[in-house]
């Protein structure tokens, strides 16, 4: 009997090379909510040549008409052209969420740094006046606010919800900045004589911006959703200025003649943007975590 030890069994095949794995970041890229967005948000600002109808011309012969071809969404109970509407009202909304961010943005930012940068005993005053607002209720604020300034405008209302939602990025921004102060160029930038706002933009702002980006995404979110919910109300801007709060404010009358299109349309153009703003602010927010993990 011949001795196993020396039986031939053959060459073993070489094991199979795993699949690579990509790259988290890449797994969770939200390609298809930034091509969503994309198109609404270029479908909107060029709403001139995608707008088959004057979209304030008021067609009382055609008023809550459901779709067809001649009206691609339908009209509402004023007889506008609900398609040419969502383009133009779009921008509107849209303007009233990048304005208010931008005002917000710049207010946490400054009232950030500042805190940051303050003695302790400042630091904490200021904070307790961020925490003050912030335990009031957000819409709340807005109305009292508008309702001293008198009828809204796109612009009024842009300015209230602009100095109403800082308070949660200022809290980040001071966080970040008294990580990062007593850093070598934020001290050797102090004994050069640098002043407050230089400090700000060359070495604070580069360093905590990446941390509050994917805030910055929700409040453009949050300032839609406020200035909808105001129009729903019937306390945000009037019918003659169009915008989808606007349009979604005749949602009584529209559930009452059974214009089902009148409240769908615009709501899910509304929804979409939202969900798609959502999906890239939680991925500024995982791509903000994985790089601070990362150092």
């Amino acid at each position: 009997m011949a001795d196993e030890k020396f039986v031939l069994t053959g060459i073993r095949p070489a094991p199979e090379a795993p699949p690579p794995v990509r790259p988290a970041a890449r797994r969770d890229r939200p390609i298809l909510a930034a091509v969503i967005l994309a198109v609404i948000v270029l479908g909107c600002l060029g709403c001139e040549l995608v707008m088959t109808k004057d979209p304030t011309y008021m067609d009382l012969m055609n008023y809550s008409r459901p779709p067809d071809r001649e009206f691609l969404f339908g009209t509402d109970t004023m007889g506008r052209d609900i398609f040419s509407m969502i383009w133009y009202g779009g921008r509107i909304s849209l303007l009233i969420g990048f304005v208010s961010t931008a005002i917000s943005t710049a207010i946490a930012i400054l009232f950030g740094s500042l805190s940051g940068l303050a003695p302790p005993w400042l630091d904490s005053l200021l904070m307790r006046l961020a925490e003050i607002i912030l335990s009031i209720p957000g819409l709340l604020l807005v109305v009292l606010i508008q309702a001293a300034l008198g009828e809204a405008t796109v612009w009024s209302i842009s300015l209230v919800i602009g100095v109403t939602s800082w308070t949660s990025v200022a809290k980040v921004v001071r966080t970040e900045v008294r990580q990062i102060r007593e850093s070598e160029y934020v001290v050797a930038s102090r004994c050069m004589g640098g002043g407050f706002f230089h400090i700000l933009r060359r070495h604070l702002t580069p360093n905590f911006l990446p941390a509050i980006m994917f805030m910055v995404v929700m409040n453009i979110r949050g300032a839609i959703v406020s200035e909808s919910t105001l129009s729903f109300l019937g306390i945000g801007l009037p019918l003659e200025v169009i915008s989808w709060g606007s349009m979604l404010s005749l949602a009584e009358k529209a559930l009452l003649g059974n214009c089902w299109w009148i409240i769908l349309i615009p709501g899910l153009f509304l929804v979409a943007t939202l969900v798609c703003m959502t999906e890239l602010g939680n991925y500024l927010r995982k791509s903000a975590n994985r790089r601070q993990s990362n150092l």
